[in-house]
């Protein structure tokens, strides 16, 4: 992997990092900087989520109270599709649910920075590996 591959799959890391911080979960600012303005996520239980409805109700999700259980993230690793176009994986333990996710991040214009574009989480039943 290239030096600028390998910074912009860190910093699509990173982001991802950020946005299971129950602070961020709880701010509809932090949260909505890391979210990209076309955002869509199929979450875990089938649901479609935009910019707009994530934002609007991610402060009342599980993982978003500093009090509350914390995404415990493992396995993430990164691929670059494109410049400014990275691609994530990895799973995550809340209290005794498992989940995989996926997630597309795109280097925003200017300050943006990066967003997460794309995501997709699907629940491990217990028992599966």
């Amino acid at each position: 992997m290239d030096r600028e591959t390998d910074d912009e799959v860190r910093q699509a890391i990173a982001g991802e990092l950020r946005l299971m911080d129950p602070r961020v979960r709880a701010s509809r600012e932090l949260a909505g900087r890391l979210l990209d303005p076309e955002f869509t996520e199929v979450g875990g239980s089938g649901r479609r989520w935009t910019y707009e409805t994530m934002l609007a109700e991610l402060a009342g999700h599980e993982g978003s109270r500093a009090e509350g259980p914390r995404y415990e993230p493992s396995e993430i690793s990164g691929v670059r599709l494109a410049p400014g176009l990275v691609h994530l994986t990895f799973e995550t333990t809340l209290g005794e649910r498992r989940t995989r996710h996926s997630s597309i991040w795109r280097k925003g214009e200017g300050e943006a920075g990066w967003r997460m574009y794309y995501h997709q989480a699907t629940r491990v039943p217990p028992g599966v590996e």
